[in-house]
């Protein structure tokens, strides 16, 4: 499978676990669990292999989408830290959906067509199965294994990115 095709469809896996969540259906601390895992499975499949290899298609697009997972894995870490009967709990919900459904029409709408043109299907495929392999693997790591404890450090600022380290980018 393409790694374009990949990561679309885990990005309907999330939206379908935020409908769930939204509309009260299941116990929402699994869900919470369930969809902390896919996205951490999920961005750092981005950050330590998608994003290297097509950071010279959309440089721009891949420096905001570190931005955004950052973002997102505080939003996370802030959701998974709220009981699901505190007031704050849905606003939380809708917060982190809200952010990460403009990081995927961002990704799906301009990064992946360009990337699909410039890279090729032979190079797509090859990157989709090990973006694969290593989504698996980090699924069955979990949160707790891919996201940094503390609130000053995500798993963007450590991944494996080729160019600018994040003290770079910051100081930039």
């Amino acid at each position: 499978m393409k790694a374009t095709e990949l990561l679309k469809k885990q990005h309907r896996v999330v939206e379908a676990i935020f409908k769930k969540l939204e509309d009260g259906k299941g116990d929402a601390q699994a869900l919470v669990q369930e969809l902390s895992n896919n996205l951490s499975s999920h961005m750092a499949i981005e950050q330590n292999i998608f994003y290297p290899a097509v950071k010279s298609v959309k440089k721009d697009l891949v420096a905001e989408g570190y931005e955004e997972h950052s973002v997102a894995e505080l939003a996370l870490k802030r959701l998974r830290a709220t009981k699901s009967s505190a007031p704050s709990f849905k606003a939380k919900v809708t917060c982190l959906k809200e952010l990460i459904e403009h990081h995927v029409e961002e990704e799906e709408e301009e990064m992946f067509p360009a990337v699909e043109k410039k890279l090729g299907a032979e190079r797509l495929n090859a990157l989709g199965e090990e973006m694969e392999e290593a989504f698996e693997l980090a699924m069955s790591e979990g949160f707790e294994a891919l996201v940094p404890k503390t609130m000053t450090k995500t798993s963007a600022d450590v991944s494996k990115r080729k160019g600018n380290t994040a003290a770079q980018t910051h100081a930039a």
